[in-house]
């Protein structure tokens, strides 16, 4: 599978406001997995970001859907030739130290069975996905009774992604213009995704957002402005250009089977055998004891 789309992403976060986004979400997945206790945890592409280094589960897996730069040894491909055979408007970038991706899949197809995995991460992988409904739904399906996801994803309600909304008007248009984020995938709210959660069962637990500086594309710029994220953070907490959205399947409601719904029907029927009885009268001896009174 050829998906530029992630070539294009990986381009991005080399530039001083990918390299910021990366330090923050890093920041805040370490914090978000460190205390999630279990035995399977699973990472769902983007490779320049560990999301699992902090946690302690026994059984961590990083998984990719597309053919990337890292995995060329792995499939016997030179970089050239990967270069060549993924169409995109971007030459493909020196890859960020990363960890090799323990399994290749599509994610709306992951190859493990139903309730089996305790932590999923998703970082940005909505985004880019083909369809992130299904990606979703699988994502539950893989997803132990009580086992957690952690998404991340760019909040359109954003300066980073206003600009970005700019850019696209401009270019439907006819005006040419750079987009301030990488072009491919649709932006998610987090509004959107608490509700597709809530609609599969999820309880979000916790939500939160981060860079509240203005999209400039220069280092120094970003340093200087380094100030606006302790007053974007209590002045407009939901505002940030990126958030992370922490959730756990919650399965409600229980089905009484075999035995014991049996046990359960029986008990319920000898309210009514008596009731039926006195709605007959008194009994013989009863009637006896009456008249003797």
């Amino acid at each position: 599978m050829r998906n530029p789309s992630i070539i294009e992403l990986a381009h991005w976060l080399q530039s001083p406001p990918g390299r910021l986004l990366l330090a923050w979400e890093q920041r805040e997945l370490d914090r978000a997995v460190t205390d999630l206790f279990g035995f399977h945890a699973l990472q769902l592409g983007l490779m320049e970001l560990q999301a699992l280094r902090a946690n302690r589960m026994p059984q961590r897996w990083v998984a990719s859907d597309s053919l990337r730069l890292e995995m060329a040894p792995l499939i016997g491909l030179e970089p050239a030739t990967l270069q060549a055979a993924v169409p995109s408007p971007v030459p493909v970038p020196v890859p960020f130290p990363s960890p090799s991706p323990s399994l290749h899949c599509d994610f709306d197809a992951l190859p493990f069975p139903a309730q089996s995995l305790d932590l999923v991460v998703l970082p940005h992988t909505l985004e880019l996905a083909r369809d992130p409904h299904d990606t979703l739904r699988e994502v539950e399906r893989v997803l132990m009774p009580e086992g957690r996801v952690v998404i991340a994803g760019f909040n359109p309600a954003s300066w980073w992604g206003w600009r970005q909304s700019a850019g696209q008007i401009r270019q439907r248009l006819g005006w040419g213009g750079q987009l301030y984020l990488p072009s491919a995938g649709e932006l998610i709210g987090a509004g959107r995704v608490r509700d597709w959660l809530h609609l599969l069962g999820f309880e979000v637990e916790r939500a939160r957002f981060g860079l509240w500086r203005p999209p400039l594309r220069s280092a120094l710029g970003l340093s200087r402005l380094a100030w606006a994220e302790s007053v974007g953070a209590r002045a407009w907490p939901g505002l940030g250009a990126v958030y992370l959205i922490e959730a756990v399947k919650r399965v409600r409601g229980m089905r009484l089977v075999g035995l014991a719904r049996r046990r359960r029907l029986s008990t319920q029927t000898v309210p009514s055998a008596v009731a039926q009885r006195q709605a007959l009268g008194p009994t013989p001896r009863e009637t006896e004891y009456l008249e003797q009174d």
